[in-house]
């Protein structure tokens, strides 16, 4: 709805009340909703206002746009989610859920407006949460600052109210076990994808927040809002954790409503996909976190390389599937030792340096999207005109450009036709996904990754270790385990691959001259 500014004035009431606003252009006494061109009703925000006349974005623009609605004939109506009790009679008294019609809502303090068949005046207090108050201190919040921290839960709070709307048409209050709400959760089965990027930016959120409640001023503010808003005592991470857990458990609420609803109810097979459904999208959030967690160690890794030529690996890139040395084999017959890298998308050449073999020289790369894979037998190659073996080669469909590998072993061969298949599945299954990493973050990685040093090394101070190769199953077969409970530190703990062992003290222990 649309909201007012916040006032001292309000503050010193001894029962201020929260308003949200609806607007009705039918001319009638009686709240309503704003009526679209097909019929339907819709609630018109304010963020929608301001869509349409940007006037109102400015200081004073909720006002503003208060008074414009009920100059152009429009009935503004007000629900008070608080009591207001007063003595005085030049006030409107009325209880949490009364609705009132604003008449005049010239002064920011008070508006006047009617309730039942009483005009007076009545207290105009903003109370809308966290975000629009934080947004008010400059001071002490930057634009990036509030990004980091809220990401996009007003998205996420636009797409449940026209969830919640949806789920309230379905639902049969007079036989509540007639109510059929699974195609609620297939028609908007593609909006859950925007808890996506939410989740993912939680971590970001929590760290920033901790940061910021170093401070007792951040302390202070954040609990005098929550207070303000007469929110239960929760602190401000619990209340941004709630998208987190909310996504989580949809998948476990459809399988307990399966569990004990009859193959011969009407809502049975809409209820079985939506379970289906929900278990996607609560794959697809983890897939999206595992790609985020691998952009940033294939920076890393880029960025230890020596002589790096071109466009950055996270221009088309965000997963290494498979690497390991062979032996290309060019049209001349002569054989070049390299170390290969295929991500999705491209196969990067390396050369290791002949006296320290752990740093690595860029080559070239080759555009798998244009190649197609092509199995050889031992034996004589036509093209080359060379006797190989455990050898495959990549043909350019393009320009025909053929390209012969050799295996040193029949099983590393095998390993190398494998991770060729797996790398056209894998860019197929983000294709139908929607599976993309933002420019945004990518360009964050490649900072972060310069930030830690990687960039100015250029591979002589460190080994470039490769990043971890992503071995999953297709899509369809993985299986995600939904916790019945997600304690606030191990939400992240979906389908996060647990940690190898630390190499140091088993390296420390083997050299260490000390050991009995």
């Amino acid at each position: 709805g649309i909201y007012s500014s916040p006032t001292p004035l309000c503050l010193l009431n001894h029962a201020f009340c929260i308003l949200y606003v609806l607007v009705s252009s039918d001319g009638g006494t009686e709240p309503s909703a704003l009526v679209d061109d097909n019929g339907s009703e819709e609630d018109l925000s304010y963020e929608d206002l301001c869509q349409a006349s940007p006037r109102y974005l400015q200081p004073g623009g909720e006002q503003l746009a208060i008074n414009e609605l009920i100059s152009d004939g429009n009935v503004v109506c007000a629900e008070a989610l608080w009591d207001h009790v007063t003595m005085d009679d030049q006030e409107l008294g009325f209880k949490a859920g009364d609705v009132i019609q604003v008449l005049e809502a010239s002064n920011k303090d008070w508006w006047w407006g009617r309730s039942e068949d009483k005009e007076a005046w009545f207290p105009a207090s903003f109370v809308r949460g966290y975000l629009r108050q934080c947004r008010k201190h400059t001071g002490m919040f930057t634009v990036a600052q509030l990004a980091t921290i809220f990401g996009n839960i007003e998205d996420i709070y636009k797409f449940q109210r026209k969830f919640l709307k949806d789920l309230e048409k379905q639902y049969n209050k007079e036989e509540p076990h007639l109510s059929e709400i699974g195609s609620c959760f297939l028609q908007n089965q593609e909006g859950f994808a925007i808890y996506s990027e939410y989740c993912n930016n939680h971590p970001g959120a929590c760290l920033e927040l901790a940061n910021l409640m170093k401070q007792g001023k951040y302390r202070h503010f954040f609990e005098a809002c929550r207070l303000l808003q007469q929110m239960i005592d929760i602190a401000i991470d619990g209340f941004l954790l709630t998208p987190v857990q909310k996504i989580c458990k949809y998948p476990l609420q459809l399988a307990e409503l399966l569990k004990y609803t009859t193959q011969e109810h009407g809502d049975y097979s809409n209820i079985k996909a939506a379970y289906e459904a929900m278990k996607n999208v609560a794959c697809l959030i983890n897939e999206r976190k595992r790609k985020l967690e691998s952009i940033d160690k294939i920076a890393r890794w880029q960025m230890s390389i020596v002589g790096w030529e071109g466009l950055d690996i996270l221009d088309r890139s965000s997963e290494l599937i498979h690497s390991g040395e062979l032996t290309k084999i060019t049209k001349q017959g002569k054989s070049q030792q390299r170390m290969f890298f295929l991500f999705d998308h491209q196969l990067v050449s390396c050369k290791k340096d002949l006296l320290r073999r752990d740093m690595l020289y860029y080559k070239g790369r080759l555009d798998m999207d244009e190649m197609e894979l092509v199995d050889l037998g031992d034996g004589r190659d036509k093209d080359c005109n060379l006797s190989v073996k455990n050898a495959f080669k990549l043909v350019s469909r393009t320009t025909d450009e053929v390209y012969l590998f050799c295996a040193k072993k029949q099983e590393d061969k095998a390993r190398w036709l494998q991770a060729c298949a797996d790398e056209r599945r894998r860019v197929q299954e983000d294709q139908e996904m929607g599976m993309e990493i933002s420019e945004n973050q990518k360009k964050l990685a490649m900072l972060n990754a310069q930030k830690t040093g990687h960039g100015k090394s250029k591979g002589y101070n460190r080994c470039p270790v490769a990043p971890p190769h992503q071995s999953l199953h297709p899509i369809h077969q993985r299986h995600i385990t939904m916790p019945t409970s997600v304690p606030q530190q191990q939400v992240f703990g979906l389908a996060e691959p647990k940690r190898k062992p630390s190499l140091f003290w088993h390296t420390f222990n083997r050299l260490t001259p000390f050991r009995k």
